[in-house]
């Protein structure tokens, strides 16, 4: 007859893991080389940095394409970092759920405003 001792375990968001871990990794990865690349293009521009040096930068078709990359891996980076500290800090479902909505909502709107900007260059 086994005994089981302790209370039971509830396990939320196990299966997230590895996969959001290594998510969130190559996402800032590829955030923090996008940045050292606009950083580098401003350091060697000519002239004073205003509005048509970064209408010059996100002007290019293959600039607004890897912004646009940018910006869904920041969505992503964003949402797996909130949902886990929704997750973990905040025990009532409904509250917790309502927040989680919130967040993709909040994210998705700001990707859309991001897009909107970018495609406007």
């Amino acid at each position: 007859m086994a005994v089981n001792f302790g209370s039971k375990r509830i396990v939320t968001g196990a299966h997230y893991g590895l996969r959001d871990w290594l998510a969130q990794r190559v996402t800032a990865l590829l955030m923090a080389i996008f940045t050292l690349l606009i950083v580098m293009r401003l350091v060697f521009s000519r002239g004073p940095v205003g509005y048509d040096t970064w209408a010059g930068i996100f002007s290019a078709q293959w600039m607004k394409t890897l912004t646009f990359t940018v910006i869904l891996a920041l969505l992503y980076h964003a949402w797996v970092g909130m949902r886990d500290i929704w997750m973990d800090y905040i025990k009532p479902v409904g509250l917790r759920l309502a927040l989680q909505v919130f967040s993709i909502v909040w994210l998705v709107g700001c990707a859309g405003w991001a897009i909107q900007v970018l495609w406007r260059v």
